[in-house]
């Protein structure tokens, strides 16, 4: 095809996505929400703690690496803050880091309280959710959105838990509920036209929270934008020769879309919108896309088996290869990558391959030389202990 007539075509087509090639079936939220359920479910738990109890492995060296962590410190004090500044890349960080990681901790306390039953555990999730809920008011500057969207995945989750499974009671939910509602969920719900891993983080902690405030339309909101999002970061070929936008970007141009793919010309199946950026922030959204496919499962609507999971398998795959040193060759990034995809694979892996059946060699190589997968101190934590090669 000559220059001029290959690049009205290019033209043509981004035009054509950003036109309407984007809609998508509303993804309607479930009559009744399964708890707990935010990314693992109590089957989930289930099978973790009798693998741990019966010092199966990697489950077991999961778990011993979990409670040797920071995070599970039952002498941790919790850092909340009215309000939570943070500017580009946490600077300045008045308070991001202290709240991740007391998210996180919440978290990690939830699981080992549902492991070892030890309300030592349940009751330092507690008093690290209650500190933050009777706290915090706002999250401002540059950074706020993917901030919200970090700390707001991570909450719910140790909620989840510790509100449907904890027997002890815990008598602050109610407040912790309203924090989620009025301090987390509007800074996330509309979403953001910046790198595509600011609002899968986003829509992660939208649906995460939904789930835990019952909102039906407010889940919904959040499964339309993942979805429209998911598709605009993960190409395949069939989307055509360039790849699919989110319509309010007004990428309508093919020079436009390759500066947002990090100057990225060629587009193969697997290649990620930041995948010229760097792995690592490649990886925040493939495990955002992961953990968004594993709620909505939970809540009865399974996306693996559908556009979503296929991108979710070429993402991984694609990555992995080269994380796992394949040579990068000249037309990719400019010959050039950034490894570091962190420890992202499991959820995706174990419901694709595991689950599903589908053959994924070179994430299953990364997957398994990767245990046990830890926590990136941001909003993923422990899942080769909640995952791994988990059936439920």
């Amino acid at each position: 095809m000559p220059p001029r007539t290959r690049r009205t075509a290019l033209l043509t087509a981004a035009a054509a996505l950003v036109a309407g090639a984007l809609a998508w079936p509303a993804d309607a939220a479930p009559t009744t929400f399964v708890h707990p359920g935010v990314t693992v479910s109590q089957s989930q738990l289930d099978f973790a703690r009798g693998k741990v109890n019966a010092g199966a492995q990697p489950w077991k060296g999961a778990f011993d690496q979990m409670l040797a962590s920071k995070y599970a410190d039952l002498n941790r004090t919790p850092k909340p803050r009215a309000v939570v500044e943070c500017g580009s890349y946490s600077n300045p960080n008045y308070g991001c880091t202290d709240e991740r990681e007391d998210a996180i901790a919440a978290y990690t306390d939830a699981l080992a309280w549902y492991i070892t039953r030890d309300d030592r555990y349940a009751k330092k999730a507690i008093q690290l959710m209650d500190a933050w809920s009777a706290t915090i008011t706002d999250h401002t500057n540059s950074n706020a959105p993917l901030q919200t969207g970090w700390a707001g995945s991570s909450w719910p989750k140790a909620a989840e838990i510790i509100k449907y499974t904890y027997t002890g009671g815990w008598a602050g939910s109610g407040r912790f509920a309203t924090m989620l509602r009025n301090v987390y969920l509007p800074e996330v719900i509309n979403g953001s036209n910046s790198n595509g891993n600011w609002e899968l983080s986003m829509m992660e902690a939208a649906v995460g929270i939904s789930v835990f405030l019952e909102d039906r339309t407010s889940y919904d909101k959040a499964m339309a934008k993942f979805r429209t999002r998911t598709a605009a970061y993960v190409y395949l070929a069939s989307d055509g020769s360039v790849p699919r936008t989110v319509p309010s970007q007004n990428l309508d141009t093919t020079a436009k879309i390759v500066a947002y793919w990090q100057g990225q010309s060629t587009f193969v199946t697997g290649l990620t919108q930041e995948t010229c950026r760097d792995f690592t922030h490649t990886g925040y959204g493939i495990s955002a896309i992961s953990h968004i496919a594993e709620a909505s499962r939970i809540q009865g609507q399974d996306l693996y088996g559908t556009d979503v999971g296929e991108r979710l398998r070429q993402a991984l795959g694609f990555q992995a290869k080269y994380e796992l040193g394949t040579a990068v060759p000249d037309w990719l990034c400019g010959g050039s990558l950034k490894l570091g995809l962190g420890p992202v694979t499991e959820v995706g892996y174990n419901a694709l391959h595991n689950r599903l059946g589908t053959a994924m060699t070179n994430t299953q190589t990364l997957t398994e030389r990767n245990r046990p997968a830890g926590s990136n101190n941001l909003f993923v934590a422990w899942e080769t202990l909640t995952h791994g090669d988990n059936p439920s």
